[in-house]
């Protein structure tokens, strides 16, 4: 294999493990939203309304 080859199989390689960490890391941070949000739900919180808010706090003033 060439030199050239072996770099792009090697970077390929990086970029393909640096997906599947974030990937990894989305996926725990979404297990912690659900716990946050069953925590709210038990302690009496609407779910709903909480995610509205979550999603009204997103948007721009405009």
């Amino acid at each position: 294999m060439t030199e050239v080859g072996h770099n792009a199989n090697a970077q390929l390689k990086s970029i393909v493990e640096r997906i599947e960490n974030r990937e990894a890391a989305k996926a725990e941070i979404g297990d912690d939203i659900k716990d946050i949000y069953a925590e709210a739900k038990g302690t009496g919180y609407d779910v709903k309304a909480l995610r509205t808010i979550i999603r009204l706090r997103k948007q721009s003033p405009d």
